[in-house]
């Protein structure tokens, strides 16, 4: 499942595909703009109900996917457990 900024890029970008403003949105789904906004950048916790409505709006909606496990890179690994030098 993509992250709440990766969900939020996706919105603004179809609601820009679609000529809506965040105020424009914001009329159509009878979500406050300061919500739409904070959907967008990623700061959304609210509900679902909520971003659920959203991404209709904008012709999106939510995937459930199976949770992929990824480890950092070695380089990552070295810098995590790497002393820092004085």
């Amino acid at each position: 499942m993509a992250s709440r900024l990766e969900i939020g890029k996706k919105v603004s970008r179809e609601r820009k595909a679609l000529g809506y403003t965040q105020q424009k949105l914001s009329e159509l789904t009878r979500i406050n703009k300061t919500t739409i906004s904070e959907i967008e950048n990623g700061r959304f916790t609210g509900s679902f109900d909520i971003f659920e409505r959203v991404l209709a709006a904008v012709g999106l909606q939510f995937e459930a996917t199976p949770k992929k496990h990824t480890l950092p890179d070695w380089d990552e690994i070295e810098d995590m457990f790497s002393e820092d030098e004085k």
